[in-house]
């Protein structure tokens, strides 16, 4: 047995340390004929997972780590106001509360799991700074919430705990990249930033000594005060896009430029084509069978394709019956390789509805990637929590009710923390860290019939490792961008039955 935890279906618990190796052969992992990546929205692991017996949460966290500091790195004597668009929040009173850690789902906060609740800063230069060299005391100061960012929920609760209590919880999994969505979704399928060397001046941030983002002269003396300002933007002085950019096909959160509606308006500047070897790639040189699917996939390119002078009704917009398409979301529609009228985008890029058909007729390529639509996805500011946990639920029952379950592994994920705060630093040092990340830890299930049951993973894992598991399982091209010492996932499974 690999070194990790175990956690009986009881709850008796036994930890013992872990470690990265695993002795998994070739032919065991073999057994593995399909593998499955479903990629939810910005939770980081404390945030969902702090008080699961077993994992490293809250409770272990240090008082460095839950005391947060103020800008100029005095620790606060509460916690501030909850604020949102820089206006404070009365409906949350966080003002004053202990500094560190708070329930959400508890007075006197009392939010919902069905309630569409704030969405926190998740930025690259931010993230970094909130991180502070794996203290994690700068996540209200870096953030554009006040309070909020140190708010966690009682996970129990969720569905998707008891996925996690059945099978194998990693605790010790990081988020690919620094930042947001858009960039972790970019290091899933490449493990890459993507360039854009002639992006405008507007787009740039400003720097000080330091790396990190300059205040504005408007910016409060204190976070008590209301949040920091500061000169952000998408694109590093050297061209690496970080933060959210559109990409340069429909669905597109630019619109098209009339008489040519499958791609998104150029002098927009949207990000241009990318030519960086994907997973993608790898997976079709060796002749693998793979897809993206993607919530909403086929409604957002019809509504990408109308009038750029219409009203968008599924691309970014929250209507009651629209999906909530994210156009940032589709790492793969930034490609060359998968651009308008391509095979590669034929084959590779399906709605939804292709994946749980497949799902149930027992036909799901070798490797599928799953996006919920932004209704689903969990994504604080534009949906709850229970909507997304729900669905992800009914989409593991089909999977595990699947003529193909017997032989399939499913791996459920979040792109980043959303700005929550997360007490454990990330891994550093030759074969981790660089100047992407990874960044903050989040919540990642591996469910199988070859999944270790009830427990709890201390092996270090990132983004990367799943690139890892794929990579080695069907033996593709190594991506130069995964991380050298992360683990590959093996240690989740127990291949004797």
């Amino acid at each position: 047995m690999s070194k990790g935890s175990v956690l009986s279906l009881t709850l008796a618990v036994v930890v013992i340390a872990g470690c990265a190796s695993t002795g998994t052969r070739q032919s065991e992992l073999d057994r593995i004929q399909h593998i499955v990546v479903i990629y939810a929205e910005n939770r980081s692991f404390d945030h969902f997972y702090g008080d699961f017996p077993g994992a490293e949460g809250i409770a272990q966290a240090t008082s460095e780590q839950k005391t947060q500091l103020d800008f100029d790195g005095s620790p606060l004597s509460h916690l501030p106001a909850t604020y949102a668009g820089g206006k404070i929040v009365a409906r949350f009173p966080t003002a004053g509360l202990p500094n560190g850690p708070f329930r959400i789902d508890a007075p006197p906060i009392n939010g919902r799991f069905d309630e569409v609740l704030l969405s926190p800063w998740h930025l690259y230069y931010q993230n970094r700074e909130q991180i502070a060299g794996g203290k994690n005391n700068r996540f209200v100061a870096l953030a554009d919430v006040g309070a909020w960012a140190m708010g966690y929920f009682d996970g129990s609760k969720l569905k998707m705990w008891q996925w996690a209590r059945e099978y194998t919880l990693a605790d010790h999994f990081f988020m690919g990249a620094f930042g947001g969505s858009f960039l972790n979704h970019q290091w899933l399928i490449c493990a890459c930033s993507p360039v854009d060397p002639n992006a405008p001046v507007a787009t740039r941030p400003k720097l000080d000594d330091q790396g990190n983002l300059v205040r504005k002269p408007s910016s409060p003396k204190s976070v008590l005060d209301g949040p920091v300002q500061l000169f952000d933007g998408r694109v590093t002085a050297d061209g690496y896009v970080v933060n959210t950019a559109q990409p340069p096909y429909q669905p597109s959160g630019i619109p098209p430029a009339p008489g040519s509606f499958d791609f998104a308006d150029p002098g927009k500047h949207p990000v241009p084509p990318q030519t960086t070897k994907t997973i993608g790639d790898t997976l079709s040189a060796k002749g693998v069978s793979w897809t993206w699917y993607a919530g909403g996939w086929d409604a957002a390119l019809a509504d990408g394709r109308r009038d750029p002078a219409a009203k968008r009704e599924v691309i970014y917009a929250r209507g009651a019956d629209s999906p909530i398409f994210q156009a940032h979301h589709q790492p793969f529609n930034y490609h060359a390789r998968f651009a308008p009228g391509t095979p590669d985008r034929a084959t590779h890029l399906k709605d939804e509805q292709e994946f749980l058909t497949a799902i149930d007729a027992g036909s799901l390529p070798q490797v599928a990637f799953f996006k919920p639509a932004g209704r689903h996805s969990e994504h604080p500011g534009y949906t709850d929590v229970m909507s997304g946990d729900e669905h992800i639920d009914v989409v593991l029952t089909r999977l595990r009710n699947s003529p193909q379950w017997e032989h399939m592994a499913v791996i459920v994920t979040y792109d980043e923390n959303g700005g929550f705060w997360d007490h454990m630093p990330p891994p550093s040092g030759p074969g981790w860290g660089d100047r992407w990340g990874p960044g903050t830890r989040i919540p990642t299930i591996v469910i199988s019939p070859y999944a270790r049951r009830g427990y709890v993973d201390k092996t270090s894992y990132d983004t990367t490792s799943i690139l890892k598991l794929i990579t080695k399982r069907f033996g593709l091209e190594p991506l130069p961008g995964v991380r050298a010492n992360a683990g590959d996932l093996t240690d989740a499974f127990d291949f004797v039955r």
